[in-house]
């Protein structure tokens, strides 16, 4: 799958504060629930927010934390080195009781759970009508990983949504850009956008 076209249909700029509100059911004909995301910088931290909403969460315990949030509702931020993702590519993914699926990978799908990343912080806060989730990322670890070029990101940000069904939980996502493939996959140059570092 080498030489997956990469073309750029969204870009937002980090600085203002302003949400992101543009998302949808890529592979799902329905309208998705309410997602905003935000995000603001400093020298020191890239600092993000979530606000989900979500009338029928689905956190089951787990064990193992990263195996948890894989089964439970949650936010994801991927962010990559190269364009085709032939160089490495980093995946967080959160749910609001605080656990986190984080890893490396490179194209296609070969992904290095073992990995995580040094300066994640992040917390959430579940609410009436879904949760909320907020965290940051160093600077200088995201300069380290050769993901911040410029004042650009290659940035991916996605939302698994899980419902209770009569026998089990189905699961839908969300995602800022529709990566125009024919079956659900975020993991293809297509599903990424941009963050462009304005400001300072």
């Amino acid at each position: 799958m080498k030489g997956y076209p990469v073309v750029y249909s969204a870009a937002l700029e980090i600085g203002h504060g302003l949400p992101l509100s543009d998302f949808s059911f890529p592979w799902k004909d329905c309208d998705c629930p309410g997602t905003e995301f935000k995000a603001v910088w400093n020298e020191e931290r890239l600092l993000f927010s979530f606000e989900v909403c979500d009338y029928d969460l689905v956190l089951p315990p787990a064990a193992d934390a990263g195996q948890g949030a894989l089964a439970s509702d949650r936010v994801e931020l991927f962010f990559a080195s190269s364009p085709d993702l032939q160089e490495s590519y980093y995946g967080a993914e959160m749910d609001p009781s605080g656990r986190v699926y984080d890893y490396a990978a490179t194209f296609y799908r070969k992904i290095d759970p073992a990995w995580k990343f040094s300066s994640l912080q992040f917390e959430g806060e579940i609410v009436e009508e879904g949760y909320r989730l907020q965290g940051s990322f160093s600077m200088a670890e995201l300069q380290e990983l050769n993901l911040l070029q410029g004042r650009e990101i290659i940035a991916g940000v996605y939302r698994a949504e899980f419902s209770h069904g009569d026998e089990e939980t189905v699961q839908d996502w969300i995602s800022w850009v529709d990566p125009g493939t024919e079956k659900p996959d975020f993991h293809v140059p297509s599903s990424f956008g941009k963050f462009v570092l304005e400001g300072k």
